[in-house]
């Protein structure tokens, strides 16, 4: 028997997924920029291109660190920021007599792969033809993470028995009214581990249902392992916070001891991976870039002062207000996700009543919630020249999880949800525009932020009137019997 589409019956499933894969498709390619915009993506790409040109992670001898003057470089030039042209990048570590990124070298070792495949078509290297280059492993990094990102989060409205028409919505507001959106536009980690948060709610959605019959397939256990694993590597901030509150969550689904062995069997090779590589390199198995000593090189923009990994705040006080900024101040996260308002009320209701997916909610608060003080405790520079706070873009997929849990068992206040969403794809185009490593403050910033909550008021106050002259109506007009 066909099921209704929008019942959550299989339908005509392949195509609402072929939709989703060619129009988010069709914006990564279009977003992908030939060349590196800021400090950032130039210290990872120079890690890809040394590693597969020169066979090292050292980046000494990448055009992003050794800038020729441009009359002698190939248009277009690879850089783009002014500062670049200049210097080179400038997140890099000064480690035994070498220049090494300062960015988790796991995700480098992945893009290695893309970077060999183009080699092989164009028989080219990054110094010959920069701009290719640059597109293309930002195509091959940030925008299949942004295709994967979206597809997950419409197949996570199937799993979660979301109607149709909400799922579409939920969709493409993750896709166009969140930062998701401007950071497909250069090479970044954070992206990436959107869309292994993504796949790792849907398959968390996906083992509750298995464990309905009594126990969850080894596939789904190995799955969740390398995801939350592939995590850890990309993020040494929100990763293990991650890892820690999956492995909660799976205790409880699945008590089984095997369960967990082949949970950490998955994962495990990847955390050996990155502390190997960590320790090869610097000697140490705590994070390179929270070393201070390696930053002591002449014109380096960091210190310990401003960099990230170690407290930073001389007051209690001061740290709560840093830590408020980071999520409602000129770059704070909510301001520049407005659906995810609806996220932090909507999960305080899910959790006191308990729905059934109550252990994956309580994931999503701790996962958000430990991320957020982690980073506001270590840090004291709002993630540096980006699009609003860089370091919480993967939080997108455990609010949109919630998101998604709430309207289905609310879809009368989806309106509230819409006109969030409506707002936040007119900021999202503004920050698609600025780009990823954006110095300066979203234009009409404040005004829209605004504009969003008054349409809100505004529309509450009618729908409102509007039940009062129903109900006003429904009282004075007499029954029928009355009438006879």
């Amino acid at each position: 028997m066909r099921l209704h589409p929008t019942l959550g019956g299989n339908g005509d499933a392949a195509g609402w997924t072929l939709l989703v894969v060619g129009l988010s498709l069709a914006i990564a390619v279009s977003s992908a920029r030939p060349y590196a915009g800021g400090w950032n993506d130039g210290s990872r790409l120079a890690t890809v291109e040394c590693l597969v040109d020169f066979h090292t992670l050292a980046i000494d001898r990448s055009i992003f660190v050794q800038v020729p003057p441009p009359e002698e470089s190939q248009p277009p030039y690879p850089l783009d920021e002014p500062e670049l042209l200049r210097t080179g990048t400038l997140d890099k570590l000064w480690i035994h007599g070498q220049f090494y990124s300062d960015k988790s070298p796991v995700p480098a070792f992945l893009l290695a792969g893309a970077y060999e495949a183009w080699q092989w078509c164009t028989n080219a290297t990054a110094r010959q033809r920069p701009g290719s280059f640059c597109y293309w492993m930002t195509l091959a990094s940030s925008g299949i993470a942004y295709v994967i990102a979206v597809t997950c989060m419409y197949h996570l409205g199937r799993a979660l028995r979301l109607r149709l028409p909400l799922r579409l919505a939920v969709t493409a507001s993750f896709a166009l009214a969140t930062v998701a959106l401007p950071y497909v536009r250069h090479v970044n980690n954070h992206i990436l581990l959107l869309a292994v948060a993504a796949a790792l709610f849907l398959c968390l959605a996906r083992l509750a249902e298995e464990m309905k019959t009594g126990t969850a397939s080894i596939a789904t256990l190995l799955i969740l392992g390398g995801l939350v694993g592939l995590g850890y590597t990309i993020d040494l901030g929100a990763g293990p916070v991650l890892l820690l509150c999956t492995a909660a969550v799976l205790a409880y689904r699945c008590p089984r001891p095997v369960s967990f062995c082949w949970f950490a069997l998955a994962a495990l090779p990847w955390l050996v991976l990155h502390h190997g590589v960590n320790y090869m390199v610097g000697g140490s198995f705590t994070p390179a870039n929270a070393v201070a000593e390696y930053f002591d090189w002449p014109g380096c923009p960091f210190n310990a002062q401003n960099m990230t990994g170690s407290w930073k705040h001389a007051s209690v006080l001061h740290f709560l207000v840093y830590a408020a900024d980071l999520l409602v101040g000129k770059r704070g996260f909510l301001g520049h996700n407005l659906p995810l308002c609806v996220a932090l009320p909507a999960l305080l209701v899910l959790l006191r009543r308990r729905r059934q997916e109550w252990p994956e909610l309580l994931l999503t608060g701790s996962w958000c919630a430990g991320t957020w003080l982690l980073y506001a405790a270590t840090s004291n520079n709002s993630s540096g020249q980006c699009c609003s706070i860089r370091w919480f873009v993967p939080l997108l997929a455990p609010g949109y999880y919630v998101m998604a849990v709430f309207l289905r068992e609310y879809p009368g206040l989806g309106w509230v949800f819409g006109i969030l969403s409506s707002w936040g794809g007119v900021l999202a185009a503004l920050m698609w525009w600025q780009g990823t490593w954006m110095k300066h403050m979203i234009p009409f910033y404040w005004p829209l932020q605004v504009a969003a909550f008054l349409t809100l008021a505004i529309y509450w106050n009618q729908r409102r009137r509007s039940q009062d002259r129903q109900s006003r109506g429904s009282i004075q007009r007499p029954a029928p019997s009355q009438a006879a």
